[in-house]
């Protein structure tokens, strides 16, 4: 029997609102990256509770699970953090809702998914590298950093840190791995492999059907349940933890 761990990603995470860019040669001139046709990515909206209770019904109804990246705080203009909980309150009470009945595991996603004070949209440039958070060019001390606030939110909020990372963009280094096995992560789902030695496991994507919260929001909601459609009938859905 296949067995298949379905992952969405970019929950509470507010590259969703500054992630501008277009991948045409001269869509990131000013406005037109913000234009059909020419943007690549945000912005789009958060999902909504009635979007999730939706797919709480698909998940029954195929017997599957689904692991959830969310981002442990939203970024303001300024740089400012807002704890997930805070700034989506009734979204995080579905989604504990959604864990404790077994349909979801909550992984961390990174307490930021950008590197603050450089996510916002540029003029006349892409912005989309600033929008990974774990850059080998990044301070050593700033992985260590916001793995601890993040699971130290994740705690706060759901009673226990979650023990999967999927680092934005699957960039991540030596740093963020010593910083995971530190603050309690056990697996990091990602399709990049450093070969370092670390008790902290690598999953890659072979058995991880990985999309973002964006293709539910501009697609609907069919997106969703035709992808659990297009599995056979007896695909294991199983969480990326336990691949």
């Amino acid at each position: 029997m296949a067995r298949i761990a379905l992952r969405i990603d970019d929950i509470g995470g507010s590259t969703k609102q500054y992630e501008v860019y277009s991948k045409r040669k001269l869509g990131n001139f000013l406005f037109l990256k913000y234009l059909k046709g020419f943007k690549a990515w945000g912005p789009y909206r958060e999902m909504s509770v009635d979007e999730w209770n939706e797919v709480y019904k698909i998940l029954r109804r195929f017997k599957a699970k689904l692991t959830v990246g969310v981002t442990a705080a939203w970024i303001g203009r300024d740089g400012s953090l807002t704890p997930f909980p805070e700034k989506f309150s009734e979204e995080a009470k579905i989604l504990k809702d959604g864990l404790n009945e077994g349909l979801l595991e909550i992984a961390n996603h990174g307490l930021t998914h950008c590197v603050v004070g450089k996510h916002l949209p540029k003029l006349f440039t892409s912005n989309r590298k600033y929008h990974r958070e774990f850059w080998d060019w990044i301070p050593r001390e700033v992985h260590f950093e916001h793995l601890e606030k993040s699971q130290k939110i994740f705690r706060q909020w759901l009673g226990e840190p979650p023990t999967t990372l999927i680092p934005p963009g699957n960039v991540y280094s030596i740093d963020t791995l010593q910083a995971a096995e530190k603050y309690g992560i056990k697996q990091i789902n990602s399709y990049m492999d450093h070969n370092i030695k670390s008790r902290v496991q690598i999953i890659n994507n072979d058995n991880v059907d990985a999309f973002h919260d964006r293709e539910i929001v501009l697609e609907g909601l069919e997106y969703f349940n035709q992808k659990l459609s297009d599995y056979p009938d007896d695909e294991q859905f199983i969480f990326v933890k336990d691949l």
